[in-house]
């Protein structure tokens, strides 16, 4: 039984224009074929602004996050890195972002939802992946390094938060001549997730507190065992939902 993917090479599909309150971007999107038990094809787009091919492009990695984006979601800081790598894109004249389907740390969303939950219940977001059966993190990023390699890209500055993006891509072959912080102030929503993201994912973070974000800032302890209870729980109503 093969436990790896064997991935093809990227395609285009289809170049845009994409005006944005940035400025103008254009907007590339990528396929190619994975061969593994959970899905076939995998996609992402490369929102890329003037000239890449040129000089040490600013490069953001970015794994979509419906929640955040389209909901304004304050349990995490995808919404604020995205606007921060596109403001810095712009304010650099040139750089790009590579967006990818990979909801939860690819899990994706339904999934996402009962990890919520189990973290509504007192566990962290490491734990919370663990009792419904996932690993901490499925990313590998190859994709994104297949992309930059169409486009001619072999030196970058990363902008993340997250060594493991940056050596995925010096793996790659990818030249990472910088990893730049993009790092967004913790709410009272978002510390505890930060904190687990930098204590037990390894993520350079500071957690600095907003000054609004400290006043507002309540610990909230959880009670392991009714956590472990919960997690059963999600877990039940997910193998009836398969029956």
């Amino acid at each position: 039984m093969k436990t790896t993917p064997e991935t093809g090479m990227p395609w285009r599909v289809a170049t845009a224009r994409m005006p944005t309150k940035w400025g103008m971007f254009h907007a590339t999107g990528f396929k190619r074929e994975v061969a593994n038990n959970f899905h076939g094809v995998e996609t992402a787009l490369a929102i890329v602004m003037g000239n890449v091919r040129n000089g040490v492009p600013l490069l953001r990695i970015h794994s979509q996050c419906f929640t955040s984006e389209a909901l304004g979601s304050l349990r995490c800081d995808c919404a604020d890195q995205l606007a921060m790598a596109m403001q810095a894109i712009a304010d650099d004249r040139r750089g790009l972002v590579i967006y990818e389907y990979q909801e939860g740390r690819g899990i994706g969303l339904m999934a996402k939802l009962r990890a919520y939950e189990l973290q509504d219940a007192g566990i962290d977001t490491v734990e919370a992946n663990r009792a419904l059966g996932f690993k901490a993190d499925y990313r590998d990023f190859s994709l994104s390094a297949a992309i930059l390699r169409d486009l001619g890209i072999g030196r970058v500055r990363l902008l993340t938060n997250n060594p493991h993006k940056s050596r995925a891509l010096t793996n790659a072959g990818i030249e990472v001549v910088a990893q730049i912080p993009c790092e967004a102030a913790p709410t009272s929503h978002s510390l505890s997730y930060l904190r687990t993201k930098k204590e037990r994912m390894g993520h350079a973070l500071s957690l600095r507190l907003s000054r609004s974000a400290s006043n507002k800032f309540v610990w909230r302890g959880g009670d392991h065992n009714r956590a472990i209870g919960a997690a059963r729980d999600v877990q039940h109503r997910g193998w009836k939902e398969k029956q």
